[in-house]
């Protein structure tokens, strides 16, 4: 599958199902974002910074461009094996086609995926302004892409996306050899040669889709907004108590959408995917449908809106404590809209999936003769990933700060949305008045235990700022870490 989405996808990859501190990277190598962030990098995340007095004195203005943040995450695969997905997808991002994998190699494939609950984040800054007045408060406007991925498959589900037609579900497999057809039991002592003639595999006894694929959860979400927000003091008396309010919109543009859960009350899914991702319907169309390969930029499949809201006070200028709620709204999707259809499976045709490429399982899915069987609809709306953040602060001296983060889902099945309240502790400290040294821990969602660590650069009392960091450092070194993350900025000024 060409997906041009991979570029981004690998410029990705975050601690839960979404990254719970943005592209701010000087908050990231510390875990804490939501009463540390100030200026535009409080979008999304604590609005009522903004009307926070700026750090550095007389710098009203901060503005920055190109600052990404990724990361990829399992509790269940090793960090060597996640490097290797890393690996993949930069591969397809450039469209580097890998060699063919043989029988063996698609056997490991199976083992490393099946069962295992795998998470990959992109967020991506295009261009971010604020600026502060202490009469008139702060305001702050940027434009963000975001990418999120996850998928939890069953090993029925896993071994058949990735072994294709080959699967140890069927039980028999056709076979063609020129105009000779017959047809063979499925077991594992088939030689390569035979493997290599078959053309379909065969259940005897037909399965529902939902009970196939049950225990399966695929959810994903591409999308671009335009986000605006306001914060400002609403009373109290500076350096003893001071109480700040926030709000913040945003418009949503969406390119693709993917939910699909299958459990025991049934198979539900809901699709809207771009061009861009080269998928072939066949013959299954809606009024909506627009099937053609899209050229340039991906078309926007859905539109919607979010609303933000937070609180936050400060306490004798030292300790900070903030709530926020983020992103109540929802999109609507009307180009390209789907919805399964529970039916019976005997049989396929297709291919296994030729990498441990596990984004290409959308494709296998809903392309033509795919697994799942697709009706047009009119129209779909999602409700937002929307959460709630509770964050604490400390500064006991001025070039050290202390802080405690939570993070929780309002509706964990909403694409986009993390999975579990995800926990954090952290801090940073200026050794020297050019340097931030910035050391967390963070858990829940779905990993176990992470450290992040970040390094960021501060030239002329804050004029300019650019950093480097990652969700958890220790994965880059042990070969039990569950997750490989990175966030870099380095075009970010202020005056």
């Amino acid at each position: 599958m060409k997906i041009k989405l991979l570029l981004l996808a690998l410029l990705s990859i975050s601690v839960s199902f979404s990254q719970t501190q943005g592209v701010a990277f000087p908050t990231v190598g510390k875990g804490v974002a939501t009463p540390f962030v100030t200026d535009y990098h409080a979008l999304g995340i604590n609005t009522s910074a903004l009307g926070w007095r700026p750090r550095y004195a007389g710098k009203k203005f901060t503005t920055g461009t190109s600052e990404f943040a990724f990361g990829i995450s399992s509790d269940s695969l090793s960090s060597k094996k996640l490097q290797n997905l890393t690996s993949t997808l930069y591969q397809a991002a450039q469209h580097k086609n890998p060699s063919e994998i043989d029988y063996k190699r698609q056997m490991e494939a199976v083992g490393d995926y099946a069962e295992a609950g795998v998470a990959i984040n992109f967020d991506y800054n295009w261009f971010g302004f604020s600026y502060y007045g202490k009469k008139l408060g702060g305001i702050a406007f940027n434009i963000r892409e975001s990418y999120s991925w996850y998928s939890k498959l069953n090993s029925q589900t896993t071994d058949l996306l990735f072994r294709g037609k080959l699967s140890s579900i069927f039980d028999s497999l056709t076979v063609v050899y020129g105009s000779d057809t017959s047809r063979i039991a499925n077991n594992a002592s088939i030689s390569q040669d035979t493997l290599n003639h078959v053309v379909r595999g065969s259940l005897n006894v037909p399965i529902r889709i939902s009970d196939l694929t049950k225990g399966t959860q695929i959810q994903l979400l591409w999308s671009r907004s335009y986000n605006i927000g306001y914060g400002r003091k609403l009373f109290g008396k500076d350096s003893v108590f001071e109480l700040y309010g926030g709000v913040g919109a945003r418009l949503i543009t969406s390119m693709a959408m993917f939910s699909m859960t299958s459990d025991n009350d049934g198979l539900r899914m809901y699709t809207s995917i771009t061009p861009t991702f080269d998928i072939n319907y066949g013959n299954v169309s809606g009024s909506n449908a627009m099937q053609q390969k899209s050229k340039g930029m991906a078309p926007v499949m859905g539109t919607g809106y979010g609303i933000d809201l937070s609180a936050s006070m400060i306490l004798f200028n030292k300790l900070r404590v903030a709530v926020a709620v983020n992103n109540i709204g929802s999109v609507t999707y009307k180009r390209n809209v789907y919805k399964v259809k529970d039916t019976l499976f005997t049989s396929f045709e297709l291919g296994g999936l030729n990498g441990n490429n596990i984004t290409q399982t959308v494709n296998q899915l809903v392309r033509d003769n795919g697994l799942l069987t697709l009706e047009g609809e009119q129209k779909y709306t999602v409700i937002n990933a929307s959460d709630f953040r509770f964050g604490v602060s400390y500064e006991p001296i001025k070039y050290l700060r202390l802080g405690f983060d939570v993070v929780a889902p309002f509706n964990k099945n909403n694409p986009g949305s993390i999975q579990n309240p995800v926990y954090s502790f952290g801090g940073d400290i200026l050794p020297v008045k050019w340097l931030q040294l910035s050391i967390g821990y963070y858990g829940g969602g779905i990993y176990k235990n992470n450290m992040p660590l970040g390094l960021t650069f501060i030239i002329k009392d804050g004029a300019y700022e650019c950093g480097i960091a990652s969700r958890d450092a220790l994965s880059f070194f042990l070969k039990d870490g569950t997750s490989v993350s990175g966030a870099l900025g380095f075009a970010r000024f202020r005056f």
